[in-house]
């Protein structure tokens, strides 16, 4: 017979200080310790272990399958009566919206973040081919990826801080600090080179120290990309979970 467990035993393989990883989802208990993506008890720096995760998993991109892999060791007892759920911080027509459109709980950010990761780097790599090469259709391949990076950086902003308020709850997170920091920068810089080209079009072929600095500018899009990039995958892949 299957050993149930209480909330109180079940907090009690949390993880921590060597215990056990044990995990209930949709009232069954799992030992999840050998699972390099529990380390600590912690995953992906959202969950905890010791807890009835089956809410907290109903928008995870897996479900059962993946707990079927480790052993299940009991049942979770049910209790009595179920405390009412808590009062949601969310406001009514955010959390409707999200019903009618499931897909804006997760999708939107990492779907538009690849956009300006893209046409920034791009930018920066068409201008080097130009450089390299002498071929104006390079520069003016640098250029159309450059007005993509400033059309869609900031949607990604913007879908960015709706992802860390409606999911993290707008906690203070050292990777999104950096990402608010770097993000505003990126954009400022992609938009005065983007102006700048358009207002003197011989800027590349131009010599002195204003050609210097608008290079300047183009070379720091794509180390500026990468590092933002970096640090949004700290949030849903942190390296001390692998």
């Amino acid at each position: 017979m299957d050993k149930e467990f209480t909330l109180e035993e079940l907090a009690a393989a949390d993880g921590t200080d060597g215990k056990p990883v044990y995990i209930a989802y949709q009232g069954r208990v799992f030992d999840v310790s050998q699972s390099p993506l529990w380390g600590g008890g912690g995953h992906m720096d959202r969950h905890r272990a010791g807890q009835d995760l089956t809410g907290e998993f109903a928008d995870a991109p897996h479900g059962l399958e993946v707990f079927e892999r480790y052993p299940q060791v009991g049942v979770l007892q049910t209790p009595a009566a179920a405390p009412e759920a808590p009062e949601t911080a969310i406001p009514v027509w955010v959390s409707r919206l999200l019903q009618r459109f499931p897909i804006l709980t997760r999708h939107p950010h990492p779907m538009l973040v690849h956009f300006p990761i893209v046409f920034m780097i791009a930018a920066t790599a068409f201008n080097i081919l130009y450089l390299l090469t002498g071929r104006k259709s390079f520069e003016l391949t640098a250029l159309n990826c450059l007005g993509g990076g400033v059309l869609f950086t900031p949607a990604a902003m913007l879908t960015g801080l709706f992802s860390w308020w409606l999911n993290y709850q707008a906690r203070r997170l050292r990777p999104v600090v950096i990402k608010l920091i770097l993000s505003p920068i990126l954009l400022a810089c992609g938009l005065l080179a983007f102006t700048w080209r358009l207002v003197n079009p011989e800027i590349m072929e131009s010599t002195g120290p204003w050609h210097i600095v608008y290079m300047l500018l183009i070379f720091v899009l794509a180390p500026l990309v990468v590092t933002i990039g970096w640090y949004g995958a700290q949030i849903t892949f942190p390296l001390h979970e692998e």
